[in-house]
């Protein structure tokens, strides 16, 4: 073989390796996000509620189904989604649901305070001084809900409007596997 023809096959197939690298790196980096991705634990955090009593994930929470579902008065899109997320917990408290709507730290206390009451909101609500969204991955966005498993693990994260379907079928077999 001519050195100019070995020259190209080799050539040919130089690209043709890294390719073939590049592919089988991304079925690693793949296969690694599926399986410790969705192994995600909810973070140890404590929630102060608006009565000022202190909640735990690690202590309150642990062995029961919950959502935290991170808002603000200031957020349309919470707003908006509120009397989805009240019927939502409506329909599964009794069978174990527990639910922390977390007020992010730019909201007001007396808007929270104020919103909560005239709404007559059911479930557990929390101001956060920041802490707990930087423990819950550093959330920004609002609306933004976890769904948190009996084993403390993250089920799901919503980032804005839940699909209420889904939210509804993965409560249902979360909450049918903890009983």
């Amino acid at each position: 073989m001519s050195q100019a023809t070995q020259d190209t096959t080799t050539r040919a197939k130089s690209p043709l390796r890294y390719i073939l690298m590049a592919l089988v790196a991304g079925v690693i980096a793949c296969t690694g996000y599926f399986a410790f991705g969705g192994q995600q634990k909810a973070p140890d955090a404590t929630f102060t509620l608006l009565s000022g009593q202190k909640i735990s994930t690690s202590a309150d929470l642990k062995g029961k189904v919950y959502l935290v579902n991170f808002w603000a008065t200031s957020c349309e899109t919470c707003m908006k989604e509120m009397p989805q997320m009240i019927d939502t917990y409506n329909k599964f408290k009794g069978r174990g649901l527990e639910f922390v709507a977390v007020a992010m730290s730019y909201d007001a206390p007396m808007y929270v305070n104020n919103y909560a009451q005239t709404r007559n909101l059911p479930f557990k609500v929390a101001m956060d001084d920041g802490s707990a969204a930087k423990q819950f991955g550093n959330v920004q966005l609002t609306p933004t809900t976890f769904v948190i498993d009996k084993n403390g693990k993250i089920l799901k994260r919503y980032v804005g409007e839940p699909t209420f379907a889904e939210l509804d079928q993965l409560l249902d077999k979360a909450l049918g596997s903890a009983a």
